[in-house]
């Protein structure tokens, strides 16, 4: 059974800088794994995720530039790098698989205050 376990979230200045860790363990190969956040009262969207086999990497366009997902595969984790946060990044941010969807991890909370 795939585990999904998000850490690193926090509370930090807009313009601070977060680095969310993602422990998968159930699988060895975590090519294809993505970032998703949800907002308060808004519904779940990726932000960043690794394409075409791993090699690529795609982010939603607010967040370009700001995040970048790394993976390591030694450890079995993904991690996302957040810098030049914004109040409008505040959400949980969840990691999975878009193609294939696991049960979702408790997530880390990320707020960032203006």
């Amino acid at each position: 059974q795939v585990q999904l376990v998000e850490s690193g979230g926090g509370l930090v200045q807009a313009g601070g800088s977060l680095r969310l860790s993602c422990a998968v363990s159930g699988i060895t190969v975590i090519n294809a794994m993505a970032w998703y956040r949800q907002a308060p009262g808004k519904q779940r969207e990726l932000v960043a995720a690794f394409t075409s086999g791993g090699t690529n990497t795609n982010y939603v366009d607010s967040v370009k530039g700001r995040f970048t997902i790394s993976r390591d595969n030694a450890k079995n984790t993904v991690s996302l790098q957040m810098n030049s946060l914004k109040p409008e990044d505040t959400g949980v941010y969840y990691c999975n698989s878009p193609r294939a969807l696991y049960s979702w991890g408790q997530g880390t909370q990320v707020t960032v205050s203006s």
